[in-house]
């Protein structure tokens, strides 16, 4: 049955939790919503009952990279599909299929192999592709591979959109390096969401790569320049920009708590996003993993490389959800930063709000922030 009617939930609005709301659905979209509940239902739809429990906008992860042991960057299909599986059973409704820094074969293949997924997503719908690299500092290079890390290359690019196309939709950059403005300008053309981070960039560095179209930072704080009191870097300058926008790892690893409040206190919700950073080691726990050209031991869910570096993370979208509320955030306020910022950001119109003529990406969480049900453009998985 296409039309249903959510009853019975806690529903959570952008100022606000409405205890015990009705949403109807008709054919994939939200068609109206209702602060109380509703006993009278009509036959043509399929009556599900919350239970009491928190409806939410699906989430959107701006920034993941494998799950359940696949990595997206194999090239194939399979390892796309996982990843669609697993965000959707961890409250994801859309995603960004995450590179790292590779060969040029490496990364045509995974681009393929996402062009044919698409339209056919097991689970969680693939809303484009992130190209995290690989023009990335190599002094600031993280767990990225430095054998695959360039300065920016035209031509290159140029390749890399002939073959993806309108699928990219977030390239994240270190802006200092040789050619980087001019490869702002052309991803400005592009109408991509253009990111810095692995990033050595100085504060006045930064502030011209925002001032020429730069909007993002990928995993603030983690892979770039520390703030220094005479020295503030790229963070004070995306703190200072209105307009740019900040990821967020929150995992209990890669942020302490007060980092946490206080990107939020000085963006909002609507200036920062909740990212898994998730490698394929994502839903299975504790081992040895390949990943980015790196053995990567994770211990304890934490992944390094074998000199202690972070390499990416472990955690799912509605632990990041449960792990923000704990640091003190408002429950609305960590649902905006899942939900409706990063469907902002991309321009997903139809996505992040529970509001009529929205599409039908919906999450019914319990109160330890488990997944019970993700419902995508009306079908319920799970």
């Amino acid at each position: 049955m296409n039309n249903k009617v959510v009853q019975n939930v806690q529903l959570l609005l952008p100022d606000r939790i409405v205890p015990s709301a009705t949403v109807w659905i008709r054919d994939g979209k939200i068609e109206r919503v209702e602060p109380e509940y509703h006993s009278a239902v009509e036959d043509q739809y399929e009556r599900i009952d919350g239970r009491g429990q928190w409806l939410i906008p699906g989430m959107i992860d701006v920034h993941i990279h494998g799950a359940n042991g696949f990595d997206m960057m194999d090239g194939t299909e399979a390892s796309i599909q996982e990843v669609s599986h697993a965000c959707a059973a961890t409250g994801c409704t859309s995603f960004l299929a995450t590179s790292v820094s590779s060969t040029m074969e490496d990364l045509l293949n995974m681009i393929r192999s996402v062009k044919r997924v698409i339209g056919q997503e097991a689970g969680a719908k693939i809303a484009g592709i992130h190209l995290e690299g690989p023009y990335l500092n190599p002094k600031r290079k993280g767990m990225q591979n430095e054998k695959y890390l360039r300065h920016p290359n035209m031509d290159e690019m140029q390749e890399i959109f002939q073959e993806a196309g309108s699928l990219i939709k977030m390239v994240t950059i270190a802006p200092e390096l040789p050619g980087g403005m001019e490869l702002i300008s052309f991803l400005k053309e592009q109408r991509v969401v253009i990111a810095v981070a692995h990033s050595d960039a100085t504060y006045e560095e930064a502030k011209q790569a925002f001032a020429a179209g730069a909007s993002h930072v990928t995993h603030c704080f983690n892979g770039m320049r520390p703030i220094h009191h005479r020295d503030p870097g790229l963070i004070v300058a995306a703190f200072e920009e209105h307009h740019v926008s900040l990821q967020a790892i929150v995992d209990q690893v890669h942020l302490h708590p007060a980092i946490i409040r206080l990107m939020h206190r000085l963006k909002g919700p609507e200036g920062m996003v909740l990212i898994t950073d998730a490698l394929q080691a994502m839903g299975m726990g504790d081992g040895n993993y390949v990943f980015g050209g790196h053995h990567v031991t994770v211990s304890e869910g934490i992944a390094r490389l074998e000199d202690g570096t972070l390499a990416s993370s472990t955690v799912t979208m509605n632990e990041a959800l449960r792990l923000t509320v704990d640091t003190g955030i408002s429950l609305t306020d960590a649902v905006h930063m899942g939900s409706t910022t990063p469907a902002n950001i991309l321009g997903l119109r139809d996505k992040g709000k529970i509001e009529p003529g929205y599409d039908a990406d919906l999450v019914l969480l319990d109160e330890q922030f488990q997944v019970v049900w993700t419902m995508i453009a009306g079908k319920r998985i799970g």
